[in-house]
């Protein structure tokens, strides 16, 4: 009998063992969790560098490009680059390579740099960045530690890309067809990369864990793992921050109120350099007539907005920039006049190009900050007789509708999305140019503006950095006049980090970055 009720306490420990919460080992402890890919600078679910147009705040913890922004987005410093040179015509781009490894332990060479180049000027590959890189005639690797990247005209923007081309190994990457590389399974199983921090594990739509890289050329990373967290939303991240869960996620700014003065957490604040706007299906009919165009700028209370929904954290764009050196004196300022908008719409005959007929106003950005804005943008513009429905869907269904080649215009007369307009001001040209249009590049619009591929043109190839600010004036002032996009604001982003985090780097940068994170040095303390 004693036996049988030893044998039956014995069962019964060994049931509960599964249901008892362990103090954290050292490990554990020395795990950092977030919401790295929350929020509009986040792409959760894309592994692939090549095709990101946001999410380089997690990326860049695995994968590195040969130059990147400082933390403070105002220069551009050298990752992989231990230095680089740019002749003073601008046509040529000199970068002397560091000594790293690959996660797998073979070196790091100017042929793996040649290889990623190749690769992300081949939009076989998938590649987001081969429109931005037209301008590049050819990539040579003297040695293992010299790249020479050379263009047939000046482009203003070349470093600014240079700084989204992650490196890639050719040694594992060789075999894969460029048309079949994109859907490869290799991204999210198997990726190396160089970064302080290597790939673990993906569980489907949960999370992504990186272990330390012990190899890293700039020393042991001081956590030994780092899991980026998967959300629906910003409510459930932030959820997940009270209760400990993760130590770090972005914030609407609705909701910075509630995490200040609170000593548990700080709040990092910061420049969005991007601009909402809502763009003009120009393949659409009714967009046709600029003073439809200009009544839709009349009709939004931006001033309102921004005071009620982004508590003030926001300023009016009257075209793509707000930065004081890039405004020309005189444009139109487009204030809050909602009977001009009716008059403007009655001129252009809008009961007969469209009437009440809705309007699908198509948008990746999900938060209930954006919910709220385009509810509000549907109200006023209601009030004119303008009828647009939102529709928000994720980032993926997004770029597949308004990337297609041949794309269904009444899925997305009208898009609510952002485009970075710094730190390089040059960087808006791909959303505008006619040059760019899909599946050339990203002028999700379809904008055939002459006079604004003039103006762009001229500010790309301008090689006096003292002239440009003119020339980015000049693009300006043909956005203001012709508006290819309704150009909303550019607001402030946010993300709260826990007080037990240390030397955490987080920027808000456009599309997440990149930036200069240093995750090596992040750790966690009481």
């Amino acid at each position: 009998m004693k036996l049988r009720m030893i044998a039956s306490a014995l069962a019964l420990s060994a049931a509960l063992i599964g249901n008892v919460t362990l103090a954290p080992s050292a490990t554990q402890a020395a795990t950092l969790s977030g919401g790295f890919d929350v929020g509009p600078g986040g792409f959760q679910g894309n592994f692939n560098p090549l095709a990101a147009t946001a999410g380089f705040t997690w990326l860049s913890v695995y994968f590195e490009p040969l130059v990147t922004y400082d933390d403070k987005l105002q220069k551009v410093v050298g990752v992989l680059a231990d230095s680089y040179e740019v002749s003073p015509d601008q046509m040529t781009y000199t970068f002397k390579l560091a000594d790293a490894k690959w996660h797998d332990g073979k070196p790091f060479t100017a042929k793996d740099a040649k290889f990623t180049m190749g690769l992300a000027m081949d939009a076989k590959s998938g590649s987001v960045l081969a429109a931005r890189l037209k301008a590049v005639s050819s990539v040579e690797a003297p040695d293992d530690h010299t790249l020479i990247v050379k263009l047939s005209a000046p482009s203003a923007s070349t470093l600014d890309t240079m700084t989204k081309v992650m490196m890639l190994p050719e040694h594992a990457l060789a075999s894969i067809p460029a048309d079949q590389l994109a859907k490869n399974s290799w991204w999210s199983t198997s990726p190396i990369g160089t970064g302080p921090f290597k790939f673990t594990k993906y569980v489907t739509d949960q999370y992504v864990e990186l272990a330390a890289n012990t190899d890293y050329r700039g020393g042991k990373p001081a956590l030994e793992r780092v899991i980026n967290r998967y959300f629906s939303n910003p409510a459930a991240a932030i959820a997940a921050l009270r209760a400990g869960e993760i130590q770090f996620t972005y914030v609407d700014s609705n909701d910075v109120s509630t995490f200040k003065g609170d000593e548990a957490f700080k709040v990092i604040e910061g420049d969005s350099f991007v601009v909402n706007y809502l763009g003009f299906n120009h393949e659409s009919p009714i967009w046709k007539d600029p003073r439809v165009r200009k009544a839709v700028m009349y009709a939004i209370n931006r001033d309102a907005i921004i005071k009620s929904l982004y508590a003030g954290a926001a300023k009016p764009a009257n075209c793509a920039y707000v930065a004081d050196q890039l405004i020309p004196q005189g444009i139109d300022p487009y204030a809050y006049d909602p009977e001009k908008a009716k008059q403007l719409l009655d001129e252009a005959g809008w009961s007969q190009i469209n009437g009440d007929k809705p309007i699908t106003l198509l948008t990746y950005y999900t938060t209930p900050l954006a919910t709220n804005v385009l509810a509000a943008v549907q109200a006023m513009l209601s009030q004119v007789g303008i009828n647009v429905v939102p529709r928000a869907v994720d980032t993926p269904t997004y770029n597949s509708i308004v990337l297609n080649p041949k794309p269904d215009v009444a899925q997305f007369q009208l898009v609510y999305a952002g485009l970075q307009n710094g730190p390089d001001a040059g960087s808006i040209n791909v959303g505008l140019n006619e040059k760019q249009i899909p599946p050339a590049g990203p002028n999700v619009v379809r904008a055939r503006m002459p006079e604004l591929n003039k103006a762009l043109d001229a500010a790309l190839a301008e090689p006096d950095a003292a002239k440009r600010d003119g020339r980015y004036q000049d693009v300006c002032k043909v956005m203001n006049s012709d508006l290819p996009w309704a150009t909303l604001w550019v607001a402030n982003r946010y993300g709260v980090v826990s007080s037990k985090v240390k030397d955490f780097i987080w920027t808000p940068a456009p599309g997440g970055g990149p930036y200069q994170a240093h995750p090596e040095k992040w750790s966690l303390g009481e």
